[in-house]
């Protein structure tokens, strides 16, 4: 299916990458269902930007399945087809500072569940959610976004990379589970990115010092990154399943 031909939810797409993939997917001629869980008024700011009659701004907290249930159900109804393409990028509360991290004689199992219900619980709700729709248009793309902290972890955060780590395995499972039904399921992972509020908290020198670390000499930027994301939904990524593609200007080797 042509990217113009798809209708698109990304969650967590009122601001940062998610805001960049929704451009993305916009600028190929898709619709887009921008999911937010509090920036509503950067959700309805980015559909008028797009043009209301691609793009729709819905609420959901992806941790709670009915929320999520009733947003796939209003998209479909709004676009009277059902949602083909899934990007699972909503992030649990999460500040990229190296010195304000937890460390391993601090971190608490709390912090690992948080983790666990924004990137796993989200992304399981949302896919079980998109099944159906996905199954009776023949068709469906789910894309998850990683980390590549768990190849290289060069600041701990044990939180973040162990739930990422996990929605890496769902991605290879639910890939051969859905295989059958025309269904591809694969996973981006970048690193830091320049800039998102998420790593807001980064001081320049880090950045630097990543981006002299790169073949690209550069950091990635979210647009660059969304440009990735566009691969796995489209066409030419039709027999691509199950994998996971680091985005991060040749950073870390996977």
């Amino acid at each position: 299916m042509k990217l113009s031909e798809q209708i698109v939810l990304v969650t967590g797409a009122g601001r940062g990458l998610g805001n960049a993939i929704a451009c993305a997917f916009a600028a190929e001629g898709a619709r887009v269902v921008v999911n937010y869980r509090a920036s509503r008024e950067a959700a309805e700011t980015l559909c008028r930007q797009i043009g209301t009659d691609r793009a729709l701004a819905l609420q959901a907290d992806v941790t709670d399945a009915a929320q999520v249930a009733a947003m796939v159900a209003a998209a479909h109804a709004h676009f009277g087809a059902p949602v083909t393409t899934v990007v699972n990028n909503a992030l649990a509360d999460f500040s990229f500072d190296g010195d304000a991290r937890a460390k391993a004689e601090q971190i608490g199992w709390q912090q690992f569940s948080a983790q666990f219900e924004g990137s796993v619980r989200g992304a399981l709700n949302i896919i079980q959610s998109a099944i159906p729709g996905m199954r009776e248009r023949g068709f469906g793309r789910v894309i998850n976004i990683g980390t590549n902290l768990f190849q290289n972890p060069v600041v701990p955060y044990h939180d973040y990379t162990a739930a990422k780590a996990a929605l890496l395995s769902l991605t290879r499972t639910m890939a051969a589970d859905l295989g059958p039904l025309g269904i591809t399921v694969n996973m981006l992972s970048g690193g830091l990115l320049r800039t998102t509020d998420a790593s807001a908290a980064t001081p320049e020198a880090v950045f630097d010092l990543i981006a002299a670390s790169t073949p690209l000499q550069s950091v990635t930027t979210p647009a660059e990154f969304a440009d990735a994301v566009l691969f796995f939904a489209s066409p030419w990524s039709r027999a691509v399943t199950g994998q996971n593609l680091v985005v991060d200007g040749g950073l870390v080797k996977d």
